[in-house]
């Protein structure tokens, strides 16, 4: 069977009334698309399945989780279970608009985009509980990763397959794709897309994943710059301490050999625990260097990616002979 151009994939979580027009829209936008949708159903609790299996046609496949696992979890599952060319990822709240994925896919197809990520122009959310927050994580991702993406919130993204399906999706990193999109290399710009208040249901998020999306923060800026190398973290760091400990310790060996009491002094104690400390910080880097050498060579992964080869035809290394022969003879 020939691949689809495009894999739609929705993620859905007790959204039964959004169903029918969710389904209806989608289909609508992308009829003159050679398409597959991927519904990713995320241990609902109301009708949503069954919603799904009545309005559902014969491109649709859903993937039921026996229990919730989160958004990032279900973009994963469908993004493997996807076998377009290009995969579009949306949510299944009716906010996104389906419509916009065929001048996304057009874009990228036209000017051989990686990623093509929506921007919400007009939002339609609360602006204390939902815009303030999304504007504040959105520069702080912006300016710590450099990668300079105005919307990290908004799920309507279109990727090329090989790139989507090679990020490697955990925990709640959906937030960070643009990130682990850049690390291999994509291409990415950036669109503005429609964007519609919620009608029905109730929304998944709330000023506690502001924390969440700091810690997982701090996780990407570790892959983006150590995740090779991370010897370069915990040992630069615990050098600089055993450093700072060994001149504290020479500094009160001092005061003892000039006749002063330095016992129990904080001073003292500091030193102590900033040796200990720049001790076990490089013991952990090289401990970190042993799992990641592990991780690569054990699954035989490469710590590089080639976007692609070339090689030159027999026919031309032939004329170049030729051509080589022509000159050695006439000198």
């Amino acid at each position: 069977m020939s691949k689809p151009l495009i894999s739609v994939v929705i993620t859905i979580y007790n959204e039964e009334d959004n169903i029918k027009p969710l389904l209806e829209a989608t289909y609508g936008a992308l009829e003159k698309l050679d398409y597959e949708v991927i519904l990713i159903e995320d241990g609902s609790t109301d009708r949503t399945v069954e919603e799904v299996r009545k309005y559902a046609n014969d491109r649709t496949k859903l993937i039921i989780f026996n229990k919730n696992y989160g958004q990032t979890t279900a973009l994963a599952a469908g993004i493997d279970m996807a076998s377009g060319v290009y995969i579009a990822t949306m949510d299944g709240d009716l906010q996104n608009d389906p419509t916009d994925i065929p001048t996304m896919l057009q874009k990228a197809m036209d000017e051989d985009w990686d990623v093509v990520a929506g921007r919400r122009a007009n939002r339609k959310d609360g602006f204390v509980l939902r815009k303030i927050p999304s504007k504040i994580a959105n520069w702080v991702i912006r300016n710590t990763t450099k990668v300079y993406l105005n919307d990290y919130g908004c799920t309507l993204r279109v990727y090329k397959a090989e790139i989507a399906q090679n990020m490697g999706l955990y925990g709640e990193l959906h937030r960070f794709i643009p990130v682990l999109a850049k690390q291999q290399g994509a291409k990415m710009t950036e669109v503005d897309v429609k964007h519609h208040p919620r009608i029905h249901g109730e929304s998944k998020y709330g000023l506690s994943r502001t924390f969440k999306v700091m810690a997982d923060l701090i996780l990407m800026l570790f892959f983006q710059k150590y995740f090779q190398r991370p010897i370069h973290l915990f040992g630069g760091i615990g050098l600089i301490s055993f450093f700072i400990g060994g001149l504290i310790s020479f500094y009160m060996l001092i005061l003892k050999i000039m006749g002063e009491d330095i016992w129990g002094r904080p001073l003292m104690i500091l030193g102590f625990i900033m040796i200990l400390g720049g001790i076990q910080l490089i013991t952990t880097g090289i401990i970190a260097e042993i799992i990641v050498r592990t991780y690569f060579e054990s699954q035989d992964k490469k710590t590089y990616t080639i976007k692609s080869v070339f090689e030159g035809t027999g026919r031309t290394l032939k004329g170049l002979e030729v051509q080589a022969t022509e000159s050695i003879n006439r000198i």
